[in-house]
């Protein structure tokens, strides 16, 4: 009885072990990402790109790699501020279950095994990856105190994971990919600031400038309209024909369309509430609307 109490007391179990490495990969996060790349993958597939398991299981191993070694490194680069806010302080950097040189060696060899299994795809997914990773680490993170535009930087390497999957899938980075970018790079802004809003409180403590105004005002709800438009019509660029192989039905568009005036809608009322609780209505229904509509792409390529 004695050994079996000591081993779970054990700080360094399987299970603590388990815990800080979800933790410090934002595991949620990080399949979220993966959920994108494996949604741009099957809308790649085709007569001419078959479908692969092999490839499918990869891309989604290495997409998680990536994701969680760009969540690590900026975990490390935060770790101070991270400890002024309640949201990011028992993280396991910040509050010192794990050492910056442990996390660092986790985000290296997370880096390296996660190009290295998008390299076996192709070379273009393995590069997109790796400037993902640079863009998070090494520009959004420093510019996260710094300015508002630092969103709008990190919008690049958020957008990259669903035009990701079509690459991997067809070694070819065109309109459709850039397509599936637009979409996802239209979305981070109303998604992060209804975040910035709901947390400002939190983010102000670590000096985050997350609000294009820096202030929960007017001009900030109203550009949250402006760039959920922008969504909108992002996301209905392909039932035009325009956008070579990537294709919509007119009656998914349809459905893509009402999908849209949903996050509208909510992107009103914030500007009508001007409070949090209206903020963080937005955020989840911004987050249900980017995984409905990938849903609705891939369904719309396998029905019609």
């Amino acid at each position: 009885m004695k050994i079996i109490l000591n081993a779970q007391q054990d700080p360094l179990s399987f299970k603590s072990i388990f815990a800080d490495f979800i933790a410090i990969t934002k595991a949620r996060l990080a399949i979220s990402v993966v959920f994108s790349s494996v949604a741009g993958y099957l809308l790649g597939v085709s007569e001419e790109h078959a479908f692969s398991w092999m490839t499918l299981f990869l891309l989604a191993l290495g997409g998680y790699c990536m994701v969680g070694a760009s969540n690590v490194f900026n975990q490390i680069i935060e770790k101070d501020l991270d400890a002024l806010m309640d949201r990011t302080k028992k993280r396991p950097v910040p509050s010192g279950k794990m050492s910056v040189r442990t996390a660092f060696v986790v985000g290296a060899i997370l880096t390296v095994i996660g190009i290295g299994i998008l390299y076996s795809i192709n070379p273009k997914t393995a590069m997109f990856g790796a400037i993902s990773i640079f863009l998070y680490t090494s520009i959004y993170t420093p510019l996260k105190t710094r300015t508002p535009l630092s969103v709008f930087v990190g919008a690049f390497p958020g957008a990259i994971p669903f035009m990701l999957g079509w690459v991997a899938a067809t070694d070819v980075f065109g309109i459709e990919a850039g397509t599936l970018f637009l979409i996802q790079f239209f979305w981070q802004f109303p998604h992060f600031w209804a975040i910035g809003w709901f947390l400002f409180d939190d983010y102000k403590k670590a000096g985050f400038f997350m609000l294009p105004t820096g202030k929960k005002d007017k001009k900030t709800a109203l550009q949250t309209i402006l760039y959920t438009v922008w969504l909108i019509i992002a996301s209905l660029l392909p039932v035009t024909g325009f956008t070579g192989e990537l294709k919509l039905s007119i009656v998914s568009a349809v459905i893509v369309f009402l999908l849209g005036l949903w996050m509208l809608v909510y992107a009103v009322k914030l500007y009508k509430k001007m409070d949090a609780p209206a903020a963080r209505k937005l955020m989840l229904v911004s987050v249900s609307y980017i995984s409905l509509l990938q849903v609705i792409y891939v369904l719309d390529k396998f029905i019609r």
